[in-house]
């Protein structure tokens, strides 16, 4: 048994991975501002006697009183709709966020594990994208306060790793989606689904031959508890390799839910990627780990949650 902490502890991942390490017999400390993450997410966990919850911010100083075995930093802004509305709360999560929480691993003498992202190889040049590529990042570009704040907080893990000899895991999340998911989060999966049910029309950015590679939740938490767990300290991609374009995933959609809502075409936003699609032979080889659960069966899981809130 281990004591865990969480921050972005009641967001989307953050409350799985929770429930995860409670049912396997570890205690949780879950950290949220709450600005992206609910209460929702956790009030099953609150009656158990593992489970504790801080409304806290850790951009600024962070303290857990008792011994720490794990700090799993989670806390950031993870769609488009929220970091472009609040980048500078995400820079500040990003940096000081994840030096504050450093410091707490470092003072407790725990395995730090940093939740980075794929955004980190912004619009990529090389397919599939490999933990050793370097990424094409617009640092200046209204994306690069998500993608920027990533590759800032690896580089700061990394540096504790070397220098303070901190036990480190750094993952790389592929487009993950699954219950929990907000209504108005922004992410393409919740968005599709949620007009769906609603009989809105579809909105597809760009011609929609754009592709992603979908994770569903459960398979996503199920890598992160096998990284936790194991000694690897460099980066490592957790995602669904199989591709899809956003305009395939719409069309699923529309099968799954039964609706007969028309797709509608936008503008594509800046610096959009143009592929992003995960090469897991470090996860495989490392993990023993690759997904299980495919996109419609993942889409169907997810829709009948949504059904539950709309």
């Amino acid at each position: 048994m281990a004591r865990v902490v969480i921050t972005g502890g009641a967001g989307f991942l953050g409350s799985h991975l929770a429930d995860e390490l409670l049912g396997r017999g570890d205690e949780v400390v879950a950290i949220d501002n709450l600005s992206t993450g609910n209460n929702a997410n956790i009030e099953h966990l609150f009656a158990l006697p593992g489970f504790t919850f801080v409304e806290h911010d850790v951009s600024n100083y962070v303290w857990v009183p008792g011994d720490v075995d794990a700090v799993l930093h989670f806390a950031s802004p993870a769609s488009p709709v929220d970091y472009l509305k609040m980048p500078i709360q995400t820079l500040k999560v990003g940096s000081l966020g994840t030096h504050n929480t450093l410091g707490l691993a470092k003072a407790k003498g725990a395995t730090y594990f940093l939740a980075s992202t794929s955004e980190v190889y912004g619009d990529p040049q090389v397919h599939p994208q490999t933990e050793g590529y370097w990424g094409n990042v617009n640092p200046v570009g209204p994306r690069g306060v998500y993608d920027e704040a990533k590759r800032f907080s690896e580089a700061m893990t990394m540096a504790y790793h070397r220098s303070h000899g901190i036990d480190t895991r750094i993952v790389r999340i592929f487009n993950t989606y699954g219950p929990r998911m907000r209504l108005d989060d922004g992410r393409v999966v919740s968005n599709f689904i949620v007009q769906a049910l609603k009989g809105d029309p579809l909105t597809i950015y760009g011609d929609g031959s754009q592709t992603r590679s979908f994770c569903f939740v459960e398979d996503e938490v199920r890598g992160l508890i096998a990284l936790l767990d194991s000694g690897e300290h460099h980066p490592v991609n957790l995602g669904n390799p199989n591709e899809f374009t956003i305009r395939e995933l719409a069309e699923i959609v529309l099968e799954v839910t039964g609706s007969s809502s028309v797709i509608e075409h936008r503008l594509l936003p800046t610096d959009d990627p143009t592929q992003r699609q995960p090469d897991i032979t470090r996860a495989r080889d490392l993990l023993d780990w690759e997904p299980q659960v495919q996109l419609r069966e993942g889409a169907e899981r997810t829709v009948a949650y949504f059904r539950s809130i709309v």
